[in-house]
């Protein structure tokens, strides 16, 4: 039996370590990526005894994804999932924005994913499923914007999905996928302890969509349980 296998970014916490630990937990082999794994005991201790592999990783340097990389220079990927995101700090409206803030947010939630994509493209080529899964946030829909606030954070999550509709296109004729999900208002550090979809929940919402992702869905945005969603 031929073994699956994902690259997970931000795989320390929250959705990215339950992405690695769902995944390694069905006998996938699991890169999971973070800036610190020294740190990262969760992780660690979700795949101990499992097929996986923790990387160190920055998606803002260079650097740092040459390594990745270099690393996986034998391996084929089936499913990338770009996770690794910040939220844009707290001065984040209009007359109150930390510029310094939003070029980080920018170079992580948006570059970041796109650079990671741009370096890994050989080993999906080498996969089976061929799936570049973004994880973005309802709060990047323009059609949903009914309250507006959080640019930073917005911002990035919509420049997010149009790399998603833009990477779709132009892989298309390589039989590489890309799709979009909002995760839902999920109980992380990010999301905070009263939201009310689980980690658990969440990843195995967008697991099974990213099962089923092919050509039709590629390119669309969809919500963690499966509905599509309005750019």
């Amino acid at each position: 039996m031929v073994t699956s296998t994902a690259l997970i970014t931000g795989a320390n916490r929250g959705i990215g370590l339950e992405f690695a630990r769902q995944y390694a937990a069905e006998g996938w082999r699991v890169h999971a990526c973070c800036r610190e794994p020294e740190e990262a005991s969760d992780l660690t201790a979700a795949l101990a005894g499992r097929n996986g592999v923790i990387h160190r990783l920055d998606v803002t340097q260079e650097h740092s994804i040459h390594t990745l990389v270099e690393a996986l220079e034998d391996e084929a990927l089936d499913v990338l999932v770009n996770n690794a995101g910040v939220i844009g700090g707290e001065h984040q409206d209009f007359g109150d924005i930390d510029y310094a803030m939003w070029r980080t947010t920018i170079r992580t939630n948006v570059m970041g994913p796109y650079r990671v994509a741009e370096a890994l493209l050989d080993r999906l080529d080498a996969g089976r499923q061929r799936v570049i899964a973004n994880v973005s946030s309802l709060m990047g829909s323009i059609t949903d914007n009914g309250s507006g606030g959080d640019h930073i954070y917005r911002t990035s999550k919509t420049a997010l999905n149009m790399v998603t509709a833009c990477l779709a296109m132009d892989l298309r004729e390589r039989g590489l996928h890309v799709v979009s999900f909002h995760p839902g208002w999920v109980a992380t550090d990010m999301g905070g302890a009263s939201a009310p979809v689980t980690p658990e929940q969440s990843t195995a919402g967008m697991r099974r969509r990213i099962a089923g992702v092919g050509a039709e869905q590629s390119g669309r945005f969809y919500n963690f349980d499966g509905p599509e969603l309005a750019w």
